[in-house]
């Protein structure tokens, strides 16, 4: 039997249309073991599913997608995170690349970065959309 070598996503995000988009965005390309809807829900979805990369919404219900990667990283991880937000301003911008995300994609633009950012994030690059407000920092 062949071993499916594509990469583990998880994703976490509280609005389960767009969940739903996204996973069906990502499927012919990746293997979703997860789809969340709050960030303590990711915090223990990584943990017991080890994906090899995280797509996180930055506003959440229960705690922002930031402290849920600051709790993720207090606990060790270090797989690679692409927000995916609504927010596209600069200060959302930098704290995201503060708290060691590697891709910061704009939800209108999901269709066109959201792929490219995932690619990039697991060579260790950042990628940031088009549309955000913000370049991206020299130092990955």
């Amino acid at each position: 039997m062949l071993r499916d070598v594509r990469a583990r996503v998880l994703i976490a995000d509280d609005h389960t249309s767009f969940l739903d988009r996204v996973v069906k965005l990502l499927e012919d390309e990746f293997t979703v073991v997860g789809a969340v809807t709050s960030g303590t829900q990711l915090v223990f979805a990584a943990g017991a599913m080890q994906p090899d990369v995280l797509i996180i919404d930055i506003s959440m219900p229960d705690m922002t997608g930031l402290e849920a990667l600051d709790m993720l990283r207090a606990r060790g991880a270090r797989v690679p995170v692409v927000f995916l937000t609504a927010w596209h301003e600069a200060e959302i911008v930098d704290a995201a690349w503060n708290a060691g995300a590697l891709g910061f994609v704009v939800k209108t633009a999901v269709g066109r970065d959201l792929i490219p950012a995932l690619r990039a994030a697991l060579q260790g690059q950042r990628f940031l959309s088009s549309t955000a407000i913000h370049p991206i920092p020299h130092s990955a």
